[in-house]
């Protein structure tokens, strides 16, 4: 029974009755209704498959529902596609950044919207007015340069930022904060209070409770392609908000803390020769003598900053990104001639950041994207085996508890957290001895994301050794056996045992800063901020 707030609402600009959409024979959305104000934030949040994503694709006109109807503005509208929902004021910011990689970042900026001149394109005006546009976003790199160059953050914030210039009545933004540092989500949300004022209507998606309270007027629970609450934010509790998520008791959801790593696993013993070892890697302006151990059985974190070099690190390691010097040992093994298929080889898989772009493969089956690295090991003669294939995406479909109408969905079908769990699936194939996770849980909501945390803890046990890479402090320090910490593409620091805290984790990032800002202070250079 959906529990309904008594508050009044204010007056709706976009509502939804009734709505049901299936795929294949199964239901993704269930009779939603749904209700945006003017001038509100309102929060939408479920867990992944829970429907959000299919209702947001319903209302853009990505997907045509079953049944129910849609009014935005006080009309009944049905959205051929994205591009009329925009022209008629719904402007969408995704997860994964939807823009032009090879394009400038300017071009990506006014994309079908450029200043003219005599007929043509204004490129000058064109690039000042996004360098303008972007500063207020706190995005000051070069204009002119291909989008690709930029790190994921500062995409995402040319994101939002073309999706604030259409003139919208809704904007709605898609986990707009899991690629952001803590500055650009302050931005963020000074950005979608200045719409509020503006009387334009926000729905906010994302799986990070303190921003849903910090900045939500409202909140929308889904579960199971239903929505099961609706009301004010400001009443609910955060373990009743998990609760109403996850279909479980409060006091279930309290017992199980913040994370489901288990403190009491066995942890790697020091004597232990290293599963893999890299020392001084080195890249120009990017990593400067980075060294790090990984021990079996071992989970050893990777901490720092939005660009502190975490992500290049696991990169130089795999050699997908090549380094001008250092080294990597897999079993006391060097590495010779360092690449993403030797480091396979070898027995070191990582999973990428970005699985839109460094993962899934879209228009491959479920079947076809789990099984696609270890197809040689399928094969004799050169015919890979059905029989083998569909054995080993079953066990592991069932293992990671991936869920699917079967193993012939189309991946880009699936929610965020399952199509994580499909990349998982994929490198464990291979039975590796190292693991490299680079935010494994970015954009997945609680009961997904438990449930890899979970699965992180039963790899270590069975001897993996994993580096994980998280923006979520929590998981950083409760998921690591020692953490290494990393600023400006340097080892500042490394914690283990009781040093790994939050407060100490800070506090080198903090000492660190206030030795460089000491430092440039001495050579008559302004402070880092």
């Amino acid at each position: 029974m959906v529990q309904q707030a008594t508050d009044p609402e204010p007056a709706s600009v976009l509502e939804v009755a009734g709505v049901d959409k299936s795929f294949a024979g199964v239901h993704a959305l269930r009779g939603v209704d749904f209700a945006l104000g003017q001038g509100e934030v309102h929060a939408l949040v479920g867990e992944n498959g829970a429907g959000k994503s299919t209702l947001i694709k319903v209302v853009t006109g990505v997907h045509r529902p079953d049944a129910g109807r849609v009014r935005f503005a006080g009309a009944e509208r049905e959205f051929r596609n994205p591009l009329e929902a925009q022209a008629a004021g719904i402007s969408t910011i995704y997860q994964e950044v939807n823009l032009v990689p090879l394009m400038s970042v300017a071009r990506n900026l006014y994309l079908g919207r450029e200043p003219r001149r005599l007929g043509l394109v204004d490129v000058r005006r064109m690039n000042r007015q996004a360098a303008q546009e972007l500063r207020r976003f706190g995005v000051g790199a070069d204009v002119t340069r291909p989008l690709r160059t930029l790190g994921l953050g500062a995409q995402q914030m040319v994101a939002l930022a073309r999706a604030v210039q259409v003139d919208a009545r809704v904007v709605i933004m898609d986990e707009p904060t899991s690629s952001l540092e803590p500055r650009e989500v302050d931005t963020l949300f000074e950005v979608i209070r200045g719409l509020k004022a503006q009387g334009i209507a926000v729905v906010y998606v994302s799986h990070r409770l303190d921003e849903l309270y910090a900045v939500c007027d409202r909140v929308t629970v889904m579960r199971d392609g239903a929505v099961v609450h609706t009301g004010p934010i400001a009443g609910l509790q955060r373990l009743q908000l998990i609760s109403l998520m996850l279909g479980r008791e409060m006091s279930a959801v309290r017992e199980e803390g913040a994370t489901a790593f288990d403190a009491d696993r066995t942890r790697a013993t020091s004597d232990t020769r290293p599963a893999l070892r890299a020392t001084g890697l080195s890249l120009r302006h990017r990593l400067h003598q980075v060294s790090l151990d990984i021990r079996p059985g071992e989970v050893v974190g990777l901490g720092g900053l939005l660009g502190a070099g975490r992500s290049e690190t696991a990169k130089a390691i795999t050699g997908a990104l090549a380094t001008d010097s250092g080294s990597v040992e897999v079993g006391g093994v060097r590495l010779h001639r360092r690449s993403p298929a030797a480091a396979m080889r070898a027995g070191v898989v990582m999973l990428a950041e970005d699985r839109k772009t460094e993962g899934i493969i879209p228009n491959l089956s479920v079947r076809e994207n789990i099984s696609l690295a270890a197809l040689p090991t399928l094969s004799r003669a050169g015919l890979v085996s059905r029989a083998r294939q569909d054995e080993l995406v079953r066990f592991f479909m069932d293992r990671l508890r991936i869920k699917a109408s079967g193993p012939d969905q189309r991946v880009s079908d699936l929610s965020g957290g399952n199509q994580q769990k499909v990349l998982l699936a994929r490198w464990l194939c291979l039975q590796p001895k190292v693991l490299l996770l680079d935010e494994p849980t970015r954009g997945i909501d609680v009961g997904a994301k438990a449930e890899v945390q979970a699965l992180i803890n039963e790899l270590a046990e069975d001897g993996l050794g994993v580096l994980l890479i998280s923006s979520e402090l929590e998981e950083l320090i409760e998921g690591s056996d020692r953490v290494v910490v990393l600023k400006d593409g340097r080892v500042v620091g490394e914690l283990e045992g009781e040093q790994v805290s939050e407060d100490t984790l800070l506090g080198v990032l903090a000492q660190d800063a206030g030795v460089q800002d000491a430092d440039a202070r001495d050579h008559g250079k302004e402070p880092t901020a």
